[in-house]
């Protein structure tokens, strides 16, 4: 497990997870090297909506999705910053290149021209972030608090936010979160 790179992959929590804050959550990792992890909880939506969050922040918005779109609780972590998941990476202040497609961004520049219309193609906004201080995401996989999988950018940006977790349990061919066993065995 030493040298396993989850970035771009999804971890589901499995349904013994001691921590409520991530109890049926479907994390996307953004980042995961010898310093640690970083990634965004996609599947849970907060009460305040994307026009709340710009006129919070003095930004005027042009955008009618901005009404209805709900700002994601993306982890614990810095829950007074945004941060902008985003298709493509584009050419933003502060962005994290997660791979050719996909960025993470924190800067205001993104939220600016998302509020215009002229952002990138696709966004998740979210308060907060996931961290995992080095070696501590392999500990966690180890004590099988998390499935992971390869991450799908049709599941982050094509579906609805709880639709996100049965189609990321279904690319391990799972289909029922309640089939998920918490006991670990050795064949």
């Amino acid at each position: 497990m030493k040298n396993v790179n989850l970035t771009h992959h999804f971890l589901i929590a499995m349904p013994a997870m001691a921590d409520s804050i991530f109890s049926k959550t479907l994390t996307y990792v953004c980042e995961h090297n010898e310093q640690g992890a970083l990634g965004i909880v996609i599947n849970r939506p907060t009460d305040m909506t994307l026009i709340n969050l710009f006129k919070q922040l003095s930004i005027s918005s042009a955008d009618p999705l901005a009404e209805s779109t709900s700002v994601l609780f993306g982890g614990p972590v810095q829950l007074d910053c945004g941060f902008v998941l985003h298709r493509p990476a584009g050419r933003w202040q502060s962005t994290l290149s997660v791979n050719q497609e996909i960025g993470l961004t924190t800067s205001m520049d993104i939220l600016k021209a998302i509020a215009n219309a002229e952002g990138p193609d696709q966004a998740l906004v979210a308060m907060g972030y996931a961290g995992w201080a080095a070696g501590q995401i392999e500990h966690e996989l180890a004590q099988n608090a998390w499935l992971t999988v390869p991450a799908s950018t049709d599941v982050i940006f094509e579906l609805p936010s709880e639709e996100r977790l049965p189609a990321a349990m279904q690319l391990l061919g799972i289909n029922n979160y309640a089939n998920l066993s918490n006991e670990v065995g050795h064949a």
